[in-house]
């Protein structure tokens, strides 16, 4: 029997997140037979709606003028009276998700399962599935209990998005269901939005990043990461390590405690490449990663891997770059 599963939708001044086509590709590789049902809670959200029904063949929304700032304790009271008990529940692993997600599950009773990086299949009422431990440097298989449903978080980046062909799905309004019985209570309320720092250099809105990390070993090094950038005409970004070590300014950060880019090509130095790392990573960018750990995370996720130490690999790549110009 084929798996109900939802996928809690994230959205930002009527633009869905890139997470939306990548839980598509996370129920499509947990079962393939299974039925997707998109859904959105917020204010006015019905253009996001309408938008998500090229990929989903369902999508309930949820509308109501409270919702214009997310509240977690809010949502995961609504999403716990309209989601069936046996339901799987797919929720992006970002600071949002890392919230709503457990609560959530207590509410349904069911399994849950975070930080997921693939799933290898079911066998009747058991899910294996891949997390990672120790920053990503230890692939976990675990295997869960799924009869009573599950709430599943899934690593942005982890399922590689894909074009879908169009769904033709309809919007089925869920306000009433979810607000019987009345909007639930909660102890938090919305006070401001702090917009981050720019700095000299905006990267949220470079086609063209090469971001240094850890691997960088020393302050001094970040002048080859420079030339490099200076070669293929893209902006110099950062791993928090570099921030905190006050390398690099915080503007220049990627990452949920960072900066959010959306760059065309994305080169990740010395980075391992951790969920908070790629969570400020959208819009599936070419990726080529350089370390030397063959276990790094980044090297999953990224179109092309080079395992050598970057202080090597990455002048002789300048040098050659600046070759062919």
């Amino acid at each position: 029997m084929a798996l109900q599963i939802y996928a809690y939708i994230l959205h930002k001044d009527g633009a869905v997140d890139d997470t939306a086509l990548e839980m598509v590709a996370a129920a499509g590789k947990l079962d393939p037979a299974a039925s997707l049902t998109a859904i959105v809670a917020g204010s006015k959200i019905d253009s996001v709606c309408k938008s998500l029904t090229a990929s989903f063949k369902e999508v309930w929304k949820i509308d109501n003028d409270a919702l214009s700032y997310p509240n977690s304790e809010v949502i995961r009271g609504l999403l716990s009276r309209i989601i069936p008990k046996d339901g799987i529940m797919l929720i992006a692993h970002d600071h949002f998700g890392m919230d709503l997600a457990p609560g959530l599950s207590v509410k349904l009773d069911g399994t849950y399962l975070p930080d997921t990086v693939d799933f290898e299949g079911v066998e009747g009422n058991k899910l294996k599935a891949v997390r990672q431990e120790f920053g990503g440097q230890v692939s976990t298989h675990v295997m869960c209990d799924i009869s009573g449903g599950a709430v599943i978080t899934i690593r942005a980046g982890a399922f590689r998005a894909a074009e879908v062909p169009n769904a033709g799905g309809a919007v089925v309004d869920k306000t009433a269901d979810a607000l019987a019985g009345g909007l639930p209570g909660g102890t938090r309320r919305f006070v401001e939005i702090v917009a981050a720092e720019v700095g000299d250099v905006d990267i949220t809105k470079s086609e063209i990043l090469v971001s240094v990390g850890r691997g960088i070993g020393e302050q001094e090094n970040i002048e080859i990461i420079k030339e490099l950038a200076k070669a293929v005409g893209g902006d110099v970004s950062c791993s928090r390590p570099i921030v905190d070590a006050k390398w690099l300014e915080k503007s220049r950060q990627v990452g949920t405690s960072g900066q959010t880019v959306k760059p065309k090509v994305y080169m990740a130095l010395g980075i391992s490449g951790s969920f908070q790392h790629l969570g400020g990573i959208k819009g599936s960018p070419f990726m080529v990663a350089v370390n030397k750990n063959p276990k790094a995370p980044i090297l999953q996720v990224a179109d092309i891997g080079v395992i050598e130490d970057m202080l090597e690999f990455v002048p002789m790549l300048t040098e050659k770059i600046n070759e062919l110009k």
